[in-house]
């Protein structure tokens, strides 16, 4: 098990001496990346600005590779963590390579002359965030994506241990997202640069992050790993959903399912019925699903869409109660939707249900 390098002890932040979280306490491992998810307003950059030092701690303590935040100046900490936040820089006349440059500050003179050692890491932090091409450029001319990647080559020129981002990937399209995220993960696992950041796509939380901290409330929620906390009662409470569900399989927020009996029946199998759940979905017609076996990847998602699901157990021949509350959907149902089902040894009842549909002309493909 590895040593914590990054550790919260007892730690409240808030504003003006009153505290708006309290007793925080977890430990970061060296090249772990830790996500900060919750609602809006809920602390997440109240505790990214604690724990470097940009606000003062009202109680406990922040230890960083054995030495307290609180004794440590700003100089020796800017060594050893860099921070990437959401509010805006507005360099006058600055390159994007001069930007850059600044990251270089903690380690040269009072007069901020670079050595040839700090242009080889201007351009090799440039090179790691594939942004060699926007050296020249005005740094106030470029994207918000091309900015994001600009700021994380400046907080890569520390050579931190630690990087700190409050939000990097808002108000950035999907390319860009993945990038800056995938990015991030490479230094994590080559370099061991510790990575704490705040996301609000807790999709792409569940997907980069070793750890993640539940923020809501006086206190922490729940800390621990993606399995652990990405569970749908935990994301259900965490941001007080009641208009919809998490799933936890495809990591996603659903729409609530259509109310009423249902209209439409389902069948398939193997992933066939998603793409017609969903269209029923946006249509808000309530439908049934079935037969399912509860290790479908269909089953999955028609438990959170359909009004009524039908199941087997996994590798189960379909018996009697199912295929017969099957047929009873068939009858009631205006229209019985064969999503492209594969029928095997096990299943081999529902040839007989799409027949009995067919025979009484609801049968419909695809």
């Amino acid at each position: 098990m590895k040593e914590d390098y990054f550790q919260l002890e007892g730690l409240a932040v808030g504003y003006r001496g009153r505290p708006l979280i309290k007793d925080i306490s977890f430990g970061i491992a060296k090249g772990e990346i830790v996500a900060l998810i919750g609602p809006n307003g809920a602390g997440k950059s109240t505790i990214l600005k604690t724990i470097t030092k940009q606000l003062s701690m009202i109680e406990g303590n922040v230890v960083i590779d054995h030495n307290s935040l609180s004794q440590m100046s700003y100089r020796s900490l800017s060594t050893q963590v860099a921070v990437v936040l959401t509010e805006q820089m507005k360099p006058e006349l600055m390159t994007c390579r001069d930007v850059v440059a600044t990251g270089r500050y903690p380690y040269t003179g009072r007069l901020g002359i670079l050595s040839a050692e700090d242009e080889r890491k201007v351009d090799s932090a440039m090179e790691a965030v594939h942004a060699k091409d926007l050296g020249e450029r005005a740094f106030q001319a470029i994207s918000d994506g091309q900015r994001q990647r600009i700021l994380l080559a400046r907080a890569i020129c520390q050579d931190p241990d630690t990087i700190v981002l409050d939000e990097p990937t808002s108000f950035l399209d999907v390319r860009y997202k993945l990038e800056l995220l995938s990015i991030l993960r490479k230094m994590a696992k080559e370099k061991q640069i510790t990575v704490i950041l705040s996301l609000h796509e807790i999709d792409l939380a569940e997907k980069i992050a070793d750890k993640v901290l539940c923020v809501k409330g006086d206190r922490i929620f729940q800390y621990g790993t993606p399995e652990e906390i990405f569970q749908e009662e935990t994301i259900r409470e965490l941001y007080e959903i009641d208009n919809g569900f998490f799933d936890p399989c495809f990591g996603s927020i659903e729409l609530p399912r259509p109310q009423g009996e249902p209209e439409v029946f389902v069948i398939s199998s193997c992933g066939k019925g998603i793409p017609v759940y969903r269209r029923l979905q946006k249509e808000n017609v309530p439908f049934a699903a079935g037969i399912l076996y509860t290790n479908d990847i269909d089953y999955q998602l028609a438990r959170l869409l359909a009004a009524e699901v039908i199941t087997e157990k996994p590798f189960c021949k379909i018996g009697d109660p199912a295929y017969q509350r099957a047929l009873e959907l068939v009858g009631e149902c205006r229209q019985v939707i064969d999503a492209g089902t594969e029928i095997g040894l096990c299943n081999q009842r529902l040839a007989d249900l799409l027949l009995e549909a067919e025979k009484q002309g609801k049968l419909y493909k695809g």
